[in-house]
């Protein structure tokens, strides 16, 4: 930047300390790239002049913020929900296709909990003292988070691809041993590359912020994906946990630090005093023009919490599937979490300063989700996450059913046992052929009547099968 002359302490002039607000003194940051293209271009007679335009009622940044973080979490939320319930419909399942070869979802628990807000509030504090230190390690592992959460969201869209289905061949390296397809090789070096390409370029401001974003959202939907939580308590548990959280960090420890400044927001723009000039963020978008909007709060917004608020949306999606209830739950939630960040944005706006955003999505989303629990008269099971309809509707991921002979749905009367001195007469064979004569593929049809891991297999199989010692003729 150009060099500036170090200003003293403004005093006011001659005791007077009523107009002391209203003096101020405007400078222009000019980088020295900047300074150089207009050399080369106007020549060294340059007269520059500074203009304020009128600041436009609504900010772009925040528009375009808003339609990410909304979009996030309603694709998140209703892409776990409906996974989790195909997953449960095709459990029974044994092969080796793409289902089984999917992460499984981890169900936080209340000691998962509380490791995860410590662990939160350390590296918070770490970033604020060692800020130069630790913000590559943070950048290093949003890189490989961001890579991973990019694989799994593009995995499905390849793996309906008709090319690429060759395997490599065998070999005894750490993951290449299972003998992945080709097509999925290059997927996850593609993911690769990207992640590399954004960590390389991170600063610049004319496109890295695209892959940012792409990268930020892959991450935020493979953390929707993966990880489960399984009731309305653990997710009132952990919302309410992460709101105190959110608040003592920006709100609090401002009268705990020595410059009295807020950890959450230092950390969230960067120190001043920082010599690495890195960011930290989640989701971003450069100053456009007209944007009132400053870093500091442009900062703040990129990194409110999408992951939390849509854990909450996924389970009410589960929910809605297990009871029917035509997606209310999962539409009221997602509706709430899109006021909540409306009021974040209100109040950054009108307080010009960092707002802790779970102030305002935790009492949205939950308030929201309890309320439509008690109009629906379905708190108790919505509380402990065990509503399920007692008749649940076709699932396109089912398998279909057995053309086979089926158990009568009063399974609790158990069929009449026949005394051994009849059982040849109830023989499926005729009393003059030998059940040699049955040859295995016949065999082999009636035992794939009955779909493996269905209900009633445990209880016809003995009456499916005739006992080889009672009929005549069977040979050992």
């Amino acid at each position: 930047c150009l060099p500036l002359p170090p200003l003293g302490p403004q005093v006011p002039p001659g005791g007077n300390k009523t107009q002391y607000d209203e003096i101020g003194i405007p400078v222009a940051l000019l980088s020295y790239k900047d300074m150089l293209d207009i050399f080369r271009r106007f020549g060294r007679a340059v007269r520059v002049a500074l203009y304020a335009p009128k600041e436009p009622v609504l900010d772009y940044n925040m528009v375009i913020i808003f339609t990410m973080a909304v979009g996030t979490v309603a694709i998140g939320g209703y892409w776990a929900g409906s996974r989790d319930v195909k997953k449960r419909y095709m459990k029974h399942k044994r092969d080796d296709g793409p289902e089984k070869q999917e992460d499984e979802a981890v169900d936080v628990t209340p000691v998962m909990t509380c490791v995860f807000v410590v662990m939160c509030c350390s590296m918070l504090v770490l970033l604020y003292y060692f800020y130069d230190l630790l913000v590559y390690v943070v950048i290093g592992i949003f890189c490989l988070a961001s890579a991973t959460g990019l694989y799994s969201c593009l995995a499905p869209c390849v793996r309906r691809l008709p090319f690429g289905k060759c395997r490599i061949p065998n070999n005894s390296l750490p993951y290449f041993h299972k003998r992945p397809q080709a097509r999925m090789l290059l997927l996850a070096l593609f993911c690769v590359a990207v992640s590399v390409v954004w960590g390389v370029f991170r600063n610049e401001d004319q496109w890295a912020w695209v892959l940012q974003d792409a990268l930020g959202i892959a991450f935020c939907l493979y953390m929707l994906k993966t990880i489960r939580l399984p009731t309305f308590k653990a997710c009132t548990l952990l919302l309410l946990v992460l709101f105190l959280y959110d608040i003592f960090f920006v709100f609090i420890t401002p009268f705990l630090t020595k410059s009295g400044s807020s950890i959450m927001v230092e950390v969230a723009t960067g120190p001043s005093d920082s010599a690495t000039r890195e960011k930290v963020r989640l989701l971003t978008v450069p100053a456009l023009p007209g944007s009132p909007c400053s870093e500091a709060l442009r900062a703040r917004v990129s990194l409110h919490p999408v992951p939390p608020p849509g854990l909450l949306v996924a389970y009410c999606h589960r929910f809605d599937i297990q009871v029917q209830s035509s997606r209310v739950y999962f539409v009221a939630c997602t509706i709430a979490y899109g006021v909540g960040l409306l009021v974040t944005f209100v109040a950054l706006a009108l307080m010009q300063r960092g707002q802790p955003a779970l102030l305002y999505l935790v009492p949205c989303t939950l308030v929201t989700s309890c309320a439509v629990a008690l109009w629906r008269r379905e708190l108790g099971v919505f509380w402990t996450g065990s509503g399920f309809a007692k008749v649940l509707p076709p699932s396109p991921w089912a398998p279909a059913p057995a053309d086979g002979p089926q158990l009568p749905k009063d399974s609790a009367t158990p069929p009449s046992p026949q005394p051994p001195s009849e059982e040849p007469a109830a023989s499926p064979w005729p009393a003059e052929q030998s059940p040699k004569s049955c040859t295995s593929e016949e065999m082999g049809s009636g035992a794939h009547m009955r779909e493996p891991g269905s209900p009633a297999e445990p209880e016809g199989q003995d009456q499916a099968q005739p006992s080889p010692v009672t009929q005549p003729g069977a040979s050992a």
